[in-house]
């Protein structure tokens, strides 16, 4: 009856996707943060240099191929013939200016900090750009292909693959011709199989409309909405969950009275029951005690915090004990988000710290805080960003690594200074990791590109298959 139910759309008409967020609009990304929604619209008008494919790995974006010399310093992108929405042909010298502008000092884009290894972005030819890099990079690649890297124009708009046809609240988009083929008059001729609407809207609204078969994608999903879910009657079969790779804890923002000490901090990780808190939310969510999820690049294995090696009870006894001898009354601050899974994350959180001793007091998501949720997905695999994201703030020494990490001149001095950060971090217990990120999304059986990758990324143009 579930894989019934989840056959009822028709293969036929646009492609109907709800994005959980506000009404999706273009936006500069050195100027704005940029929601599911608008990171979608963005990445699908107005791709950059290399981009995501359906499983989360790096396909030719503006550039139809690339090389890399000189030991990993220079990368080199031809780009391909194309053109900016209004018409006009994309240039290098264009793409160069793009590029720089999201890079310079005081940009708003959240990957700036992780892209100082580029020391120049250069034309070499009408066709050929050459970003040159002060450190290897090997990862250069994913971070190319973010959302937050898509070429965009603010008059004459991105270079596909889509095109915003009728900007709406939720606009409706059709593939971009491709002025690289020798026949743009049949590409003008596009069924409505090969459109996409996109919808930004809240988590609720979202799902109510996929359970009655008004829409064929729901993407963006989080830990927060996850409970609705459950009670939509949505099918089986139409549930997805990503892989996804990255940070899901708390990070200690306020190091006063009873968080000024390590020892506390370090007490207050242990106590806090991550199998409790996981299944509260979603049966078999994988929970986390440390904070890389994998060796990635550093040279040693992801570092253990000393009390993962006590039971259940000791910990608890361990939290107990500290709170005591502080010899005043705790009280701890924690933000969150709204929604239904944020408010069992709290629950789980809270009755630890009642049990301890200590009074919890939840605060919205962007209010002055002890405790901070961080729920964020890795843009590319290097140990340094997981360790970079967790220091909010963190001690002199695991810093003063993590900014070593990043300016060491060899890969390999790189690894040593991010297995010496890791260690510095987790001993100072600057971070309380709890689980891996949950990423979910609704998906109709004719989207049969949909692919689950450890990215959690879905491009509109990626969707149906190629063959329909």
């Amino acid at each position: 009856m579930a894989l019934a139910s989840c056959n009822q759309r028709p293969d036929s008409g646009p492609v109907v996707a709800s994005a959980i967020g506000m009404p999706p609009r273009a936006a500069d990304p050195s100027r704005k943060a940029l929601d599911t929604p608008a990171r979608l619209l963005m990445d699908a008008t107005a791709e950059g240099l290399v981009r995501f494919d359906a499983a989360g790995q790096i396909e030719p974006g503006l550039a139809e191929r690339w090389i890399v010399i000189d030991d990993g310093m220079s990368y080199i992108f031809r780009l391909r013939t194309a053109q900016w929405t209004d018409g006009s042909p994309v240039s290098a010298d264009q793409v160069v200016a793009l590029l720089r502008r999201q890079l310079r000092a005081g940009s708003r884009n959240p990957l700036a900090p992780f892209l100082t290894a580029v020391d120049e972005i250069v034309v070499m030819t009408p066709q050929v750009i050459e970003v040159r890099l002060r450190r290897p990079r090997p990862d250069l690649l994913k971070l190319f292909a973010q959302p937050e890297l898509a070429l965009w124009r603010p008059r004459s708009g991105g270079a596909g693959p889509l095109r915003i046809v009728h900007a709406t609240a939720s606009p409706l988009l059709r593939p971009a011709i491709d002025p690289g083929r020798a026949d743009p008059d049949d590409q003008r001729r596009t069924a409505p199989e090969d459109e996409v609407r996109l919808i930004g809207e809240r988590a609720a609204r979202a799902i109510v409309r996929f359970a009655a078969h008004e829409s064929d994608l729901v993407s963006g999903g989080t830990f927060r909405d996850w409970p609705l879910v459950a009670s939509a009657g949505v099918a089986p079969a139409n549930v997805r969950i990503d892989p996804a790779a990255g940070l899901f804890g708390l990070a200690i923002e306020r190091r006063v009275g009873f968080l000024a000490d390590a020892a506390n901090r370090a007490a207050l990780a242990g106590a806090i029951d991550r199998t409790a808190l996981t299944g509260a939310v979603m049966a078999g969510w994988e929970g986390a005690d440390r904070i890389l999820p994998d060796q990635l690049d550093s040279a040693a294995p992801p570092a253990v915090p000393g009390w993962s090696l006590l039971t259940p009870e000791q910990r608890r006894d361990a939290l107990r004990a500290r709170v005591a001898a502080a010899g005043a009354p705790v009280t701890l601050t924690i933000a969150l988000p709204p929604g239904p899974g944020a408010t069992l994350v709290y629950g789980q959180v809270a009755a630890t710290l009642v049990t301890a001793g200590i009074a919890p007091r939840r605060v919205a998501a962007d209010a002055a805080a002890d405790l901070r949720l961080v729920d964020l997905v890795a843009p590319y695999d290097s140990a340094r960003w997981y360790l970079a994201q967790a220091c909010r703030p963190c001690s002199t020494e695991a810093a003063t690594a993590i900014e070593a990490a990043r300016d060491a001149p060899t890969l390999a001095e790189r690894s040593r200074l991010i297995a010496a950060a890791d260690v510095a971090l987790t001993s100072d217990a600057a971070f309380i990791p709890l689980a891996r990120p949950l990423r979910w999304s609704l998906v109709a059986l004719r989207l049969r590109q949909w692919q689950a990758n450890p990215r959690a990324w879905h491009p509109l143009n990626r969707l149906r298959d190629d063959t329909k």
